[in-house]
């Protein structure tokens, strides 16, 4: 299961469960869509990896299904990936 982390690991920008501008990679690295698009080109710089839409968590299913509450935040900020 998804962890839906609550932040942009660049920026540190809110990304609640519904956020629909959260985008990820295969390991579930959490990027807003500006950091995404502007800093990083789509790619992960963790892992090299594609970077797509985070799905989002009917609100149904989150009570017994909560988001991740640990904030990720690369030192530093990012930079885009070699």
């Amino acid at each position: 299961m998804l962890e839906l982390r609550p932040n942009c690991e660049c920026c540190d920008r809110d990304l609640p469960p519904d956020a629909e501008d959260a985008l990820i990679c295969s390991f579930e690295c959490t990027f807003c869509a500006d950091c995404a698009e502007q800093v990083l080109h789509g790619v992960c710089p963790n892992c090299g990896g594609e970077l797509v839409r985070r799905p989002r968590r009917p609100v149904a299913k989150l009570a017994a299904n909560p988001p991740s509450t640990l904030r990720v935040l690369k030192a530093g900020g990012c930079r885009p990936a070699a």
